[in-house]
């Protein structure tokens, strides 16, 4: 079986995208794996499904790079949202499921992608870290300097300690370079790495700055290992809604391969 892919990155983190309207795609744990693996097939940090959906204008089906079905991906969302472009899903203005529920996005005139994020109605703020769900579990940390920490060992050791149980969280470092800028350096569950960006991570760190008063503004900017990503929201209450997650997307390169 010979497989089309295109291949889509959204400041460094990086996809397999496979158009599956037809339902042709094997779904099997090692075949995902084995596409995502960066020596043995085509590298990245997930592979993602764009398939039909009822009620929308498609579904998106996101897998982890050990090939596991996995919670929401921000910046994978924006570049679902670009490929669907690409395949004239929508012109400019689109809704899609997900496994969080539905979003809507938009492909902005610069060709960046605004993706609305799932509303967060509970943040958890500790001595020392936040914890929230995005569309994905996240504990933010801040520390003096992201560029010096062991993020692989660090993220592991958070990741899976006592505080998280089995399931685990990503985890972010966070260190503030102005009012409304912040640098964040991610590991990612499912990864068990760090990836050069997150974008349910910088959601987290956006709405966890504003909710600690590190920050008192309502539009951040987030400066990842792969570029810089920009988050808007609104409080009403103890809850933040209308936020979304804007930044580039852009196809690689598409191929074929062998399975």
């Amino acid at each position: 079986m010979e497989l089309h892919f295109f291949k889509y990155q959204g400041t460094g983190n990086d996809f397999v995208m496979i158009d599956n309207r037809l339902e042709t795609f094997p779904k099997s744990t090692e075949l995902i794996k084995m596409l995502c693996d960066r020596r043995f097939g085509i590298g990245g940090d997930g592979l993602i499904l764009l398939e039909t959906d009822s009620e929308t204008d498609f579904k998106m089906v996101y897998y982890n790079s050990d090939g596991n079905e996995s919670s929401m991906c921000g910046n994978g969302g924006r570049c679902l949202v670009a490929f669907a472009k690409k395949l004239q899903v929508f012109e400019t203005k689109t809704t899609f499921i997900a496994v969080d529920g539905l979003h809507h996005a938009t492909v902005n005139e610069d060709a960046s992608v605004s993706l609305q994020m799932k509303n967060v109605d509970e943040i958890k703020i500790e001595a020392g870290y936040v914890f929230m769900n995005t569309g994905s579990p996240h504990h933010v940390q801040i520390v003096p300097d992201v560029q010096n920490v062991n993020v692989k060992d660090m993220g592991a050791q958070i990741r899976y300690s006592d505080l998280y149980g089995k399931e685990g969280a990503n985890v972010n470092f966070v260190a503030q370079i102005d009012p409304n800028t912040f640098a964040v350096r991610t590991y990612e569950r499912g990864v068990e790495d760090e990836t050069l960006s997150c974008g349910t991570g910088v959601t987290a760190v956006a709405i966890a700055m504003f909710a600690t008063g590190k920050t008192h503004c309502k539009e951040v900017h987030l400066n990842v290992e792969g570029g810089t990503l920009h988050v808007s929201f609104e409080q009403e209450n103890e809850n933040f809604t209308n936020i979304f997650l804007t930044g580039p997307a852009t196809m690689v390169f598409s191929g074929s391969i062998e399975l």
